[in-house]
């Protein structure tokens, strides 16, 4: 009876591998009898934790199982691209990007299915897939298309943590799925540092890349190379040893040596006559002192135009500076709020509203009344965040100065940090704030079983 269920285990992880892998001809770039050892290698990547994430995916169902199709969709493409690149040369750039805008279109597909299903009860992990899926876009990468796969996968673990929290002790499938899709991004920071370091590996042998797939008889023989450059003609011995015999000869003449030499007159030599320094004569210019480099001036960024504005149900709000009369009002709870490369500017958010997104902003501040889901601080320096009413989470990534106030009633808020320096938390005590810092030091240290984390002294 064992010997039956490990078979039965092996032929679904076959069947899983042929779904995850098989090329459709929508979606292939390229195609060959034979695949390249870096193609095989992919392969393996996509039939262990990928493969595994799909079967999880699908058990779960919902919005997570039509999510997973989409991204098993975009991965068929990935591995098409990757049969091209190890038959073809790289294309121009305009060609690469037409051949890598299927991949675009696929990944924007995967993200607008998260914006549009923010009411999922699967949401966290709709925006796990959400925030990473851009890492596929690898292939576009150089020179070190690794660490930005890496960033990617961080940009998940926010909403993966969420998962596990929410199902760790009620459903360990969840847990299972969180483990194997970071398993995948993981093996495929490995598999690019090993077959891609620097960028996607072309066959320089072969033909230019085209949107069709390459011929099955392969790439032409490229031509002979040209001669090799002509050589400076050839010095004999016996021309060599001439001038050195002619050499010594001169040099034992001892002081008739000079007798060729022509005389200079005293009315032709500077030192006895000073007036030739400063008339002009048929003498080349001696060398310019040196001047050092005048340092060039590079043009000033171009100014974007300020932006505030409602698109559907997205409030934008860009490019504004020293604008410190920022309000949004007649709020509805299905809105968001996106802030972008604002600088020196405060923004008032009054009512009930779903989300904010602050990024890239300097000097930002930030007051709202009440926000049902998440505000989100990234990238960016310097930023003060008021709370009025109630928000269940702040998160925090990628920021150099953060001051969060909070009122009565949002005390209870989870605040998550990530890659984050000189954030405090002000917290309301009678008619003032008290400043609690957030820790940035910690300490590590394995007890046997597990890594235990704590907070340095030095930070508490």
């Amino acid at each position: 009876m064992a010997n039956m269920e490990t078979l039965v285990q092996r032929l679904e992880k076959a069947v899983l591998r042929l779904e995850t892998i098989q090329p459709s001809g929508g979606n292939e770039v390229g195609s060959s009898d034979e695949v390249a050892p870096y193609v095989e290698a992919f392969d393996e990547l996509l039939a262990g934790p990928m493969a595994t994430y799909y079967k999880l995916s699908i058990e779960i169902g919902g919005d997570v199982a039509t999510h997973a199709n989409m991204v098993n969709e975009a991965l068929k493409f990935q591995r098409g691209f990757l049969v091209t690149a190890s038959q073809c040369q790289q294309p121009p750039e305009a060609k690469l990007t037409a051949l890598l805008q299927p991949l675009s279109n696929k990944i924007l597909q995967i993200q607008e299915f998260r914006e549009k299903n923010r009411g999922s009860k699967q949401f966290n992990h709709l925006s796990a897939i959400s925030e990473s899926i851009p890492g596929l876009g690898w292939l576009a990468i150089t020179p070190k298309p690794g660490p930005y796969v890496k960033e990617m996968t961080d940009a998940a673990m926010f909403y993966t943590n969420r998962v596990l929290k929410e199902y760790k002790e009620t459903n360990k499938k969840h847990v299972e799925w969180v483990k194997a899709y970071i398993s995948f991004w993981s093996g495929l920071q490995a598999y690019i540092k090993a077959n891609h370091t620097t960028g996607v590996s072309w066959n320089k042998s072969g033909q230019i890349a085209t949107g069709s797939a390459p011929p099955s008889g392969g790439a032409p023989v490229p031509p002979p190379p040209g001669p090799p450059p002509a050589l400076p003609p050839a010095v004999s011995s016996d021309d060599t040893e001439v001038s050195r015999t002619a050499l010594f000869a001169d040099l034992n003449k001892g002081a008739d040596i000079t007798s060729r030499l022509k005389h200079v007159p005293d009315a032709n030599k500077t030192h006895k006559n000073p007036a030739l320094k400063t008339s002009a004569g048929p003498f080349a210019p001696g060398p310019k002192p040196f001047k050092t480099a005048t340092p060039t001036v590079k043009p000033a960024a171009k100014q974007e135009p300020p932006v505030l504005k409602l698109e559907g149900k997205k409030w934008v709000v860009e490019h504004q500076m020293n604008a410190s009369n920022l309000v949004i009002q007649d709020t509805e709870l299905r809105q968001v709020v996106y802030v972008y490369k604002c600088t020196q500017s405060t923004l008032t958010v009054k009512g009930k509203i779903n989300s904010i997104t602050i990024d890239n902003c300097k000097k930002m501040g930030l007051v709202f009344e009440h926000v049902v889901g998440i505000v989100e601080v990234i990238n960016s320096k310097d930023v003060k965040i008021q709370v009025l009413g109630n928000v269940p989470t702040i998160s925090v990534n990628k920021t150099d100065g953060c001051h969060i106030y909070l009122s009565k009633d949002s005390l209870a808020c989870e605040i998550v940090s990530a890659k984050s320096s000189e954030m405090n938390i002000l917290i309301p005590e009678k008619d003032d704030f008290v400043e609690y810092p957030v820790p940035e030091q910690f300490k590590s240290v394995w007890n046997g079983q597990k890594l235990a984390t704590t907070v340095t002294e030095i930070s508490s």
